[in-house]
């Protein structure tokens, strides 16, 4: 994530996701340059990621642009999970929970790549897939 620049910065809010598997590997998304890695967000032992949303900032205009900002998940067992993303945009509504006995196993992002002077949203979306 990101931190807020200011009134004359250029933010990007959220710019990567990261999933950490108790079995020890790790599925990450494509990365925009900017921001840094929060803490990791775990669900107790012995549950699984089952669904997701998304805080995002509706386009602006002329105004600057963030897209993305935050992360939310649901484990297996109900605990919510929240991100340390940016404050800017709305919840969007939980994604469809994996089947009884799934959990999230994969991810899939959308990432606009540096504009080069223009305004640079960093992360645009996010799909979560399900495994048994």
């Amino acid at each position: 994530v990101e931190p807020h620049k200011g009134f004359f910065g250029d933010d990007t809010g959220l710019n990567g996701v990261r999933l950490l598997c108790d079995k020890s590997g790790e599925a990450t998304s494509s990365e925009g340059p900017r921001g840094a890695w929060s803490r990791p967000e775990t669900c107790p032992p012995g549950q699984r990621l089952v669904s997701f949303r998304l805080r995002v900032e509706a386009p602006r205009g002329l105004w600057d642009d963030t897209a993305a900002n935050a992360m939310a998940a649901i484990c297996s067992g109900g605990s919510v999970l929240e991100g340390r993303g940016g404050p800017r945009g709305t919840w969007g509504n939980w994604s469809l929970p994996c089947p009884p006995g799934a959990g999230v196993c994969g991810l899939r992002t959308r990432l606009e790549p540096p504009q080069r002077g223009g305004d640079d949203t960093g992360l645009n979306d996010v799909d979560l897939y399900c495994c048994s």
